[in-house]
């Protein structure tokens, strides 16, 4: 992951991570609205509104490390008709469409003949922070540990003896999740992660017809 403090980075990062953040939640509110759910909409998060969505600590966060977190959409499971299948659908929802931003980069990449890897150019390196940031943001949420979106979509797998009772430790997840993130403990495995995430898609752009 990219990450520095250097003017030249911010400009290309703030836009890469607007986009993340921006998509990310929007897909959560989307899918829930979908299946049944207004609340999103009714608190007026159902945008693509950047200032919406942000949460300080988690952009501060990912840009500094390359893992964070939006402000998490309001979501209301007894809307829907299976609330375990909707939650980690909603959960599912935000990561998707991180990787579909990704996956969308590279395709314009090929098509405008951009190298990524070896270009230089303002545009150039806004796409691959775009990429970066859009895997980063994806593969961190898949985490199964509350309250990121791993962890729903895992929780659909539980028994609900088993899932009520990792419910009652939520909140001292959050400082777990934080203690991790910040000691570096989870660095090593999420840059793997992100590596075998951007070689699929890259794989998967060299055979498309472009």
């Amino acid at each position: 992951m990219f990450r520095g403090n250097s003017l030249e980075q911010i400009l290309l990062s703030v836009p890469a991570l607007l986009i993340a953040i921006t998509f990310h939640e929007f897909a959560h509110g989307y899918v829930a609205y979908r299946l049944g759910d207004p609340t999103a909409k009714n608190y007026g998060r159902l945008t693509l509104n950047p200032v919406k969505h942000l949460d300080p600590l988690g952009a501060i966060t990912l840009l500094l490390v390359g893992f964070g977190w939006a402000k998490p959409v309001p979501v209301d499971p007894a809307y829907f008709r299976n609330p375990k299948k909707g939650m980690a659908l909603v959960g599912l929802a935000g990561p998707a469409a991180n990787i579909i931003i990704a996956f969308l980069t590279l395709v314009l990449a090929a098509i405008f003949e951009i190298n990524l890897f070896r270009g230089t150019g303002y545009l150039a390196g806004m796409m691959i922070y775009t990429i970066f940031l859009n895997i980063g943001l994806a593969v961190f949420n898949l985490i199964p540990i509350p309250p990121l979106d791993g962890s729903k979509i895992f929780s659909a797998f539980l028994p609900p003896k088993i899932y009520f009772g990792i419910m009652r430790y939520e909140r001292y997840a959050h400082v777990i999740l934080l203690l991790l993130l910040f000691t570096g403990i989870l660095t090593p495995f999420l840059v793997f992660l992100q590596r075998i995430v951007l070689n699929a898609l890259i794989l998967i752009v060299n055979v498309l017809p472009l």
